[in-house]
């Protein structure tokens, strides 16, 4: 581009601006204001991964800010009032309604309440809001109640007339009856101010009963990204239409008591799945795959024949898929996968590495042993009825669309790399190579690579082979050999039903997990993706920290962590804890270890969720807005305002 060019396109965006800043004084206003705001202290972020449908530990989680929120009652009375009264207060904060009715029923003072814990309710929010500009607390502010919180926020006792004004205010919301709303609203911007940003950093989907319930709380969130879990990638993959996805999906959901949510939450009929399980399977064994939970909902049937059947019945379409997608998909280099066709249906029985060994089920009455792969004419239909169902769920589509518009497979946000699963590696350390599309990739390009394709399966056109691709690959991201998400070389879904020897249930990691404790390692892997602050890490899901048994959070001396510590209950039992959050301030980088927690009653008694601090990495001085990436957007629209008024000056563009 010639020189010329660039500055008629350099003039043409100078005039454009100008529409917006009309005038020096304009201008000039807005880069003090944009300069101001890069030296406030960088806003709090909070990282959370594998919540497995654990809605109400993850409400509870998100409610008390992983902490900060307790922390923030102490600073500011630790020594004004009990440790008893701070917990109620904390209890208040997270959940007011709640905490309000019970108050109320206990025979409690409601006005004296109500004077009281305003009062220290605009205390608390006045400290938690201390480290933003006043203009975007003004934009967090509730509608009804925007200008009394702003006059409250700042208004200063060391005027006896302003003490006046304040008390007259708070007087006036309680005759009016107005205290509770008022409470409310309060409560949600300490929480809303505590926490500047979210991060989901994978598996929201399986294993816990209400996966919907927190993606509908994520969608209300004011700012969040996620991180493709593997198990997100398969509902993505089914609410995309991919009939191998479905069966996935309905396969853990039967055995993992999610059926609630599948019937009520996403409005998909189950009963054709019923009828046909009844009719194909009603003579034959299912004992062993009885689901491992009944439904808690008395609503949902209690049989457990029938589970197990329905729960067979997806078990085998699901093989079928998989290998009848294996074999339209040889890049993926897994033909050892299709399971139906290496079984000897002779003795009933499968060879792996070396060692026959026998089925623990060996009834299949709809398999074909000259053609394992084919549907039979009534699980066709079955899988026709089912895709249908899932891509027609509205509730379903408007949760997977807002994963991908939220998410992606890794993200670099203020210098750390988040993702879920790896980097794949070879054993020597070097980045795996892929071959997709003529091409061979590796590293960050292959995770780029597998982004886009992962987004051609809900978003290229309908019918298309993009399309096709994309469904197929995100079975692929959710299992396959070696799948950045993934990160093992098998999954074993037809062992460990199948097979009683559990040294075929091993499921071996990649490589990397063998590398990224490796401080040298680590930075490496920063660097190649741009990131080479001295407080970068890498921030990972996927692998739960077996706490009990020692195991640190923090590995590759401070430059990665894994936040996996158990989240969900089905992962308790290995990791001895309830999962861990991280917190990144403008001053630290904290990771909280969690309790089990189950039901509000702990927290109503004022006994909040227990948490203890497992590391803390002090930054060496404090960060603020000017060192994040927001801060770097805000550094370059300084440098164009401060082009538009030397172009003002030299009379280059006139003022409006």
């Amino acid at each position: 581009m010639d020189e010329k060019t660039t500055t008629d396109r350099t003039l043409k965006y100078l005039s454009l601006m100008a529409r917006e800043y009309p005038t020096i004084p304009t201008v000039c206003s807005e880069i003090i204001n944009l300069q101001a705001i890069c030296n406030l202290p960088k806003a709090t972020e909070h990282f959370l991964s594998d919540i497995h449908g654990e809605h109400v530990a993850f409400l509870h989680v998100i409610n008390n800010a992983s902490g900060a929120i307790r922390d923030k009652i102490e600073s500011v009375f630790c020594n004004s009032f009990s440790e008893r009264e701070r917990s109620a207060l904390a209890a208040l904060i997270y959940y007011p309604e709640e905490k309000m009715d019970e108050l109320r029923n206990s025979g409690e003072n409601m006005e004296d309440f109500y004077r009281v814990t305003l009062h220290r309710l605009i205390l608390i929010c006045r400290g938690i809001t201390s480290k933003y500009s006043r203009s975007k607390v003004r934009k967090a502010l509730p509608k009804d109640f925007a200008y009394v919180i702003d006059e409250l926020l700042h208004t200063h006792y060391v005027d006896q007339d302003k003490m006046m004004y304040y008390e007259r205010i708070i007087a006036s919301i309680i005759a009016l009856d107005r205290a509770e709303d008022f409470i409310i609203e309060l409560c949600s911007l300490i929480k809303r101010m505590a926490v500047d940003h979210l991060h989901i950093v994978g598996d929201i989907f399986d294993r816990g009963p209400h996966p919907d319930v927190i993606l509908d709380r994520l969608i209300e969130h004011h700012s969040v990204d996620i991180q493709w879990g593997n198990h997100d990638v398969m509902w993505m993959g089914a609410a995309s239409g991919s009939a191998v996805c479905v069966a996935t999906a309905l396969k853990t959901s039967l055995q993992y008591d999610a059926l609630d949510m599948i019937e009520n939450a996403y409005g998909i009929n189950l009963l054709p799945l019923a009828l046909f399980a009844n009719e194909y399977y009603g003579d034959v064994d299912c004992s062993v795959f009885t689901p491992r939970n009944m439904p808690r909902e008395h609503y949902m049937p209690k049989d457990r024949t029938l589970y197990a059947r329905m729960h067979k019945a997806m078990f085998i379409i699901q093989l079928k898929l998989e290998g009848q997608l294996l074999a339209r998909h040889p890049e993926y280099n897994m033909p050892d996968r299709d399971m139906l066709n290496r079984i000897n249906y002779d003795d009933m029985t499968i060879t792996i590495d070396g060692v026959k060994h026998e089925l623990l089920d060996k009834e299949f009455p709809t398999v074909d042993r000259n053609n394992p792969n084919q549907l039979t004419e009534g699980e066709q239909l079955l899988m026709e009825h089912l895709v249908n169902a899932f891509e027609n769920s509205d509730k379903l589509q408007k949760h997977v669309r807002f994963i991908y518009s939220a998410g992606s497979i890794y993200l670099c946000y203020n210098g750390n790399l988040l993702f879920h699963g790896c980097v794949p590696l070879n054993e020597d350390g070097s980045y795996m190579e892929f071959e997709f599309g003529g091409k061979k990739l590796a590293g960050k390009e292959f995770l780029d690579y597998a982004q886009g394709i992962a987004r051609d399966a809900m978003f290229a056109p309908e019918g298309s082979e993009a399309r096709a691709n994309g469904r197929d690959f995100m079975w692929f991201l959710w299992c396959g050999r070696n799948s950045p998400i993934f990160g093992r070389k098998n999954i074993t879904t037809f062992e460990r039903a199948l097979v009683a020897d559990k040294n075929t249930h091993k499921e071996p990691k990649n490589a990397y997990y063998s590398y990224c404790d490796k401080e040298e390692f680590a930075l490496k892997i920063l660097n190649d993706f741009g990131l080479n602050e001295g407080y970068s890490t890498i921030v990972n899901g996927h692998i739960p920290v077996k706490a009990k048994a020692g195991e640190d959070p923090m590995k590759a001396n401070g430059r990665r962590v894994v936040i996996d510590g158990g989240f969900c209950r089905a992962y308790q039992s290995q990791t001895g804890i309830a999962g861990y959050t991280m917190f990144f301030s403008s001053k630290r980088l904290r990771i909280v270890e969690y309790e089990p927690y189950n039901t509000l009653d702990s927290c109503f008694a004022n006994n909040d969720i227990y948490t203890r601090d497992v590391m803390v990495k002090t930054l060496p001085q404090r960060m603020l807005v000017g060192d994040t990436d927001t801060g770097m957007a805000l550094k370059e629209r300084i440098a164009d305002l401060e082009a538009l008024l030397d172009a003002y000056r030299t009379g280059l563009v006139k003022e409006s």
